[in-house]
């Protein structure tokens, strides 16, 4: 199963859901979004595929959102949309990518409804939490 993560290095969700796909036992693609960008056919592609709005996958936090004005409500998403190309720090992560679909992976265990299996356990998150026990069970 091909799987494709637009990973942020620097995002604990992103870094803990590269860990449970490497755990399940796949080498994914790893696109670093904000060095490589987006392009708008992209973006519109993930977001359609993934039921997601350029607003619905606006982060909100860490981010120039606030400063660019976009948490107005009154923003479109057309506009949401052009900022996030110049901006790719706009778009949440990770987005992942497989046969099973395309989600927005938050919180980061999200990804395994993605995967064909489940990583051996015990898996901790970075924050210690466990997602998969000792005998495999998703939690």
């Amino acid at each position: 199963m091909t799987v494709v993560i637009h990973h942020n290095p620097d995002c604990g969700t992103s870094r803990n859901v590269l860990k449970i796909i490497h755990a399940a036992g796949y080498t994914p693609v790893v696109i670093d979004y904000l060095t490589e960008g987006w392009t708008r056919p992209q973006l519109l592609a993930l977001f359609a595929a993934a039921d997601l709005t350029p607003r619905s996958a606006l982060r909100t936090t860490k981010s120039p959102a606030a400063d660019l004005g976009l948490l107005d409500p009154a923003v479109p998403d057309n506009v949401i949309l052009a900022a996030m190309l110049e901006h790719p720090v706009l778009v949440n992560r990770p987005i992942v990518c497989t046969p099973r679909g395309v989600r927005l992976c938050r919180p980061s265990e999200t990804v395994l409804d993605l995967l064909d299996r489940l990583p051996p356990g015990p898996l901790f998150k970075e924050d210690g939490d466990m997602i998969i026990d000792a005998a495999g069970r998703r939690l």
